[in-house]
């Protein structure tokens, strides 16, 4: 079930797990397991393809942090299909996202010579890069009427939905108000008024999917796995200036 309707839906470059997600979700659709237990096995994929990355077994790396990003889409598949929607899951999922990208750049980090500033650049630059995707996405999702579990602006605690308890929530939101918020206020403020413009076509939308977590992931592999660890980070830095062509683009004609 896509988050957009048909006829506003765009290649996501950041989504080609998509696929294997939906499998995934309908196989599990008639068992016990609920999207949070997806979230907790999308966790442990990424920390065991952190464990290949320091061992120095890339290609196993990269097929787990490959799979993560598969999980990663499974988990909201699943609360879909069993039309089970949380705003407990959709935190815990940014959340766990969030800290597994800092504890993929310092591993990086850790096992090159770049200078930990850079480290911090990069990872600060990604989550910028996501923020802004996201953020457009959101807006389209809103706009059309598709999947409205993510808000545009994320600035009060949710109201429970039935099946989850609010004091998980609530607790959730305010650990992803502390490690999100700084991102927001700073997309936000670089292009406030995108929820008032024009619908951004679906090309704009597919090259802005390149910022996506599992577009991130798939490059970070790809690097890996080719030897080119150290640079990483620099591409990462270098990539952030993209976020403000794509702003100017959205201003200038939509």
């Amino acid at each position: 079930m896509s988050k957009l309707p048909k006829e506003h839906q765009f290649i996501d470059l950041s989504d080609y797990g998509r696929p294997i997600a939906r499998i995934i979700a309908n196989s599990l659709k008639s068992t016990k397991f609920t999207p949070v237990d997806v979230t907790i096995a999308f966790v442990i994929s990424g920390l065991i393809g952190i464990y290949f990355i320091i061992e120095g077994y890339y290609w196993a790396a990269a097929f787990f942090l490959i799979f993560k990003s598969v999980l990663d889409a499974a988990d909201g598949e699943l609360a879909r299909v069993k039309e089970t929607p949380s705003y407990t899951g959709r935190f815990l999922d940014s959340i766990s996202d969030i800290i597994l990208n800092f504890i993929i750049f310092m591993t990086i980090w850790h096992l090159t010579d770049i200078h930990l500033v850079y480290a911090l650049l990069a990872f600060f630059g990604i989550q910028l890069q996501g923020t802004l995707y996201n953020y457009y996405y959101v807006i389209l999702r809103n706009r059309f009427e598709g999947d409205t579990t993510s808000r545009v602006f994320e600035d009060k605690t949710p109201i429970a939905l039935p099946g989850e308890k609010q004091k998980n929530v609530a607790i959730l939101f305010f650990i992803y108000k502390a490690l999100y918020g700084i991102y927001d206020e700073i997309i936000y403020a670089l292009d406030k008024n995108a929820p008032k413009g024009k619908p951004f076509p679906n090309w704009l939308m597919t090259l802005i999917s390149t910022f996506g977590l599992g577009f991130q992931l798939l490059i970070i592999s790809v690097f890996l796995v080719l030897g080119l660890k150290t640079f990483i980070i620099p591409f990462f830095i270098g990539y952030s200036v993209m976020i403000f062509v794509f702003i100017f683009i959205r201003k200038a004609f939509y």
